[in-house]
């Protein structure tokens, strides 16, 4: 029988998320690595394979810890309308508490990794889909109790939910100023508003 493990995967994950998170995928070394999860270079093989593995292994131990208990923290306690302001109110505060102006590892993730690695490319369009699967929820529980405007499909609202969150991600990484932030967010915010638009049903 092999040597059991004698680390914390959780902690050694939390520290290559760090890790990758600050620098991106390809400026990361293999030392890098091991040096900030504690481990040898053949401990860091042994147990999570190549670095593009470990870096999978990374994204989605990142979008479990954040994106996934965010959703299952707002849709359980808030009503729709207000559970889709309050996501866009923790992005907002997560990027001013963001002194290293790191962004999200999923958004970095799609704009260097995903165009040239086809199984990341498959991770970050699958949470792609699930962000926008929330928003949609919402929009449709929100258009079924008068929160939300009807005047447009909940598909379509939760697309520009979507796009709104990740420029967002983006422009938070080189102006990270709560007017500027707030301000992207107000107006999308607003074309949820039952006032806005008149007639038409709630599509899919």
């Amino acid at each position: 029988m092999g040597r059991p493990r004698e680390f914390d995967e959780t902690e050694v994950l939390d520290a290559a998320v760090d890790c990758f998170w600050e620098h991106g995928y390809e400026a990361t070394s293999t030392r890098e690595l091991a040096d900030r999860m504690g481990l040898t270079g053949a401990s860091l093989y042994n147990a999570f394979g190549d670095k593009r593995t470990l870096y999978r292994k990374a994204l989605d131990h990142y979008i479990e810890t954040s994106f996934e208990e965010r959703v299952r923290r707002l849709e359980g306690r808030l009503p729709p309308r207000q559970a889709i302001g309050a996501f866009f109110a923790e992005i907002i505060q997560r990027s001013l508490d963001d002194d290293r102006r790191r962004g999200c590892m999923l958004v970095n993730s799609a704009l260097e990794v995903a165009p040239h690695d086809p199984e990341c490319r498959e991770i970050v369009t699958g949470v792609l889909g699930h962000i926008e699967a929330f928003f949609r929820r919402c929009v449709k529980a929100g258009q079924q109790d008068g929160t939300i405007t009807a005047s447009q499909s909940a598909t379509d609202l939760a697309r520009m939910l979507l796009g709104v969150h990740i420029g967002l991600r983006v422009v938070a990484r080189t102006r990270p100023e709560r007017a500027l932030l707030e301000g992207m967010v107000r107006p999308a915010l607003a074309m949820l508003d039952p006032l806005v638009g008149h007639g038409g049903a709630a599509g899919s």
